[in-house]
Formats: structure tokens, C-alpha cells, sequence
């Protein structure tokens, strides 16, 4: 399936009853190394799930693959219904899949704009776009709605991110995850550099995107944030999925004893 009609198989079930999601037994290898082993996951509408588990569990990994950045050794992946197979990760984001990045990826020498629509690029309307002169001004209106909407305050769209704070280009670039994550939102330790007043604003995104009926995978190290924002925890293990349940079900201590392996299940997870 192309990516074009990948994309609108995708829509087209996008109001129907199935899952946004499904990691369907998705184990990956780097040569003898077993990143991830048979783990499946399903993430509703409206959903935010918080992926856990210690440093080399295999949450970058999995987030990776759903993000199209790694292809699986084994297993699939549904959405609406529907398999997919992305080839790169520009598949996944037509797919509606954004992905906020621990490392930003953010190129520091562009102002906040375009940083925004890095990848998306819009021409002018008319005869000028035929020559691909981009309409800077509309992208720089829109930057400043949409980021006004996310109640974000970075300052003027056309400063240069590289003379922002590391909490200011964290801020844009889960700006920039919430604008364009129209099916789902993969957030990677996104309040890594922040203060606690950004912290507490980007939990309120998180909740005005769970409102929206779109969905959320949330990896942090941040348990008590994790446990506050989040509807259903999954936790890695070296590479395994040992738990998955509501997020009321579990404490804090119940969490942190799962991703160190002091608990190898919790109530109610088979083993």
C-alpha cells in the first residue's frame, strides 16, 4: 500500500470503533541483542498511556517503530483496523503519528516558525508557488494561532530556537507535536527541561489532547507525573511487557517495583 492510500485507509476508518493502535507481538534484534520481544499494546481514542521501564527496557525502541524510525524483526501493526508497514518516518507522520523527541530535533539556526512546519513547508498561493516561493507570512500567522492555542508562551515565532532557553525549545517542540498529531502522539520525555510551572502546562496539553479524542503514549521517568496524567501504565522489562493495567489500580511503589524487577507482575497480570 503507497503512502497516499495508506493514509486514507487510515482516515477512513478513523471514526469507527476500532483501536487508533495495535503493536501486535513486536519483537526487534540488533544483531544477538533482543530489544523487544513479542510485546503488543492497544491504545484506544482519548487514551494516555504512560510507557515505562529502566534505561535499555526497549521503550525508545517500541516508540521507534510506531514512529517509523525502526522496522520490527517480527510482529505488525494495526491502526483504525487496518495494517500498516511504515518505511520511514515521514510514512508514520502522514499517517498521523507526531512524535516529541527527548533530543528535540529541533534545527537551532531556523526562528520558531519554521520550525514548526519543518517538513511542511507551504508555498504560495498562485503563480508564485509554482516556483516554490514559500508563503512565510501565512506560515508565521499560523505558527502564532496554533501556538497561542497551546498557551505556550516562547515569544516572537521569529526568534531563532537557538536563542532560546532549553525549556522554551522543549515547549516548541511539543508545540509543534501537538499542532500536527492528528491520530496519535508519542511524547518522549517531554518535560525533561523544564521547570515546574512548564511541567504543570504540558500535563494540560496533555489533557486538551485526551479531550480531543486523541490519543497519547507518554515516556517519562517522572512516576508521579506519569501516575497522575496517565489512564493505563504499561511497563518494560528487558524488553518485555510485564504489566498493562489502569493506572488506579497501581501506586507509585507498585510502578518503580516493576521496573526494577522486585515485582515481576501485578494483580491481576498473567505472569
Amino acid at each position: 500500500m503507497g503512502q497516499a492510500d495508506q493514509a486514507t485507509a487510515i482516515g477512513t476508518g478513523a471514526h469507527s470503533a476500532a483501536p487508533v493502535l495495535e503493536v501486535v507481538g513486536i519483537s526487534k534484534s540488533f544483531g544477538p541483542i533482543h530489544a523487544l520481544t513479542d510485546v503488543s499494546l492497544t491504545v484506544n481514542p482519548g487514551e494516555v498511556i504512560g510507557l515505562v521501564g529502566d534505561n535499555g527496557a526497549g521503550k525508545s525502541t517500541l516508540v521507534n517503530i510506531i514512529a517509523g524510525a525502526l522496522r520490527p524483526s517480527s510482529g505488525r501493526l494495526r491502526m483504525a483496523g487496518r495494517e500498516v508497514r511504515f518505511a520511514s518516518a515521514l510514512e508514520a507522520r502522514m499517517a498521523g503519528i507526531e512524535t516529541v523527541y527527548q533530543d528535540l530535533a529541533l534545527a537551532l539556526d531556523l526562528p520558531i516558525w519554521a520550525n514548526i512546519f519543518l517538513g511542511r513547508e507551504r508555498v504560495r498561493p498562485g503563480f508564485l508557488g509554482r516556483f516554490g516561493l514559500l508563503d512565510k507570512r501565512g506560515m508565521r500567522r499560523r505558527a502564532e494561532e496554533e501556538l497561542g492555542r497551546t498557551a505556550i508562551r516562547v515569544g516572537s515565532v521569529r526568534t531563532p530556537c537557538r536563542a532560546l532557553s532549553g525549556g522554551q525549545r522543549q515547549a516548541v517542540a511539543v508545540s509543534r507535536g501537538l499542532i500536527w498529531g492528528s491520530r496519535l502522539l508519542l511524547m518522549d520525555e517531554p518535560t525533561a527541561a523544564l521547570g515546574v510551572a512548564q511541567q504543570a502546562k504540558v500535563g494540560e496539553l496533555i489533557a486538551s489532547v485526551r479531550a480531543r479524542g486523541i490519543p497519547v503514549i507518554l515516556v517519562s521517568h517522572n512516576m508521579p507525573q506519569v501516575h497522575a496524567l496517565c489512564d493505563r501504565i504499561v511497563v518494560l522489562f528487558r524488553g518485555r511487557k510485564v504489566a498493562d493495567r489502569a493506572a488506579r489500580t497501581m501506586t507509585i511503589e507498585d510502578i518503580v517495583a516493576l521496573i526494577t524487577g522486585a515485582l515481576t507482575t501485578t494483580a491481576g497480570e498473567p505472569a
